[in-house]
């Protein structure tokens, strides 16, 4: 009599964790997305200083680059600002590029139509464009590398910011990419600080009634403030 041999099937695989958990990389958004809510409504208010004229926003300006001398070095604010910064779009592109990914392979045949979800959908062009201006703006009026001809570099006494950034509106496409990214700033601010009460667990909808007319009315101040100063330099409000 032969004895049949059973071979026992191969042990299936558990599947693999994640380094990072979506939970992980969903709070990192949250906490960076808040954080360039505040830097950039700080440097709204700052910007609105233009009203004040020339002398009061030059003078923003070289404080910002002095601040707390000699605590600080020359600029020691300001480089300050920029790694903290730097770090956090790092960790937000970082993680936002992973979460699309894995929604993109887990998300099923067929999509949601709602309004939330065109939200979402518009997020990762709205984000591009927002770097690239970043990228342009850091160009333009910090460096003065394909900025305006006149543009004027500061000195160790004297800042030219508003001097800078008037010749840089006047130029109609540098004017019109900054009300672009605007829009894009509004839509981006709105529907990010929004969703970030889902993401730290918000679900009393009382709460999330006013959190969400908080995001929207953040986002929408912060980019009508700033929206103001290519339109006053185009109208000779600010020359």
């Amino acid at each position: 009599m032969s004895t049949a041999t059973k071979r026992s099937s191969p042990a299936r695989r558990a599947p693999r964790r994640p380094a990072i958990t979506s939970f992980a990389l969903k709070i990192t958004m949250a906490v960076t997305g808040w954080l360039f809510a505040a830097f950039v409504g700080i440097h709204m208010y700052g910007n609105l200083k233009a009203y004040a004229g020339a002398d009061a926003y030059n003078s923003y300006s070289f404080w910002l680059r002095n601040a707390f001398y000699p605590l600080l070095p020359h600029e020691g604010l300001l480089w300050i600002m920029r790694v903290v910064l730097a770090v956090a779009l790092v960790a937000h592109v970082g993680a936002s590029a992973i979460l699309w990914a894995r929604g993109r392979r887990f998300r099923g045949p067929h999509r949601r139509g709602s309004y939330f979800a065109l939200g979402a959908r518009s997020m990762p062009w709205t984000g591009i464009l927002l770097l690239a201006f970043i990228v342009f703006h850091l160009l333009d009026l910090t460096l003065g590398i394909f900025g305006a001809a006149t543009y004027q570099h500061a000195t160790p006494t004297e800042s030219f910011a508003f001097q800078n950034t008037v010749t840089s509106f006047q130029r109609p496409l540098a004017g019109g990419f900054y009300l672009l990214t605007m829009v894009a700033l509004a839509a981006h601010l709105a529907h990010g600080l929004w969703t970030t009460a889902n993401d730290v667990g918000v679900t009393a909808p009382r709460v999330r009634r006013v959190w969400k007319v908080v995001a929207y009315a953040v986002a929408i101040v912060i980019a009508l403030g700033n929206a103001t100063l290519p339109i006053a330099v185009w109208l000779g409000v600010l020359s």
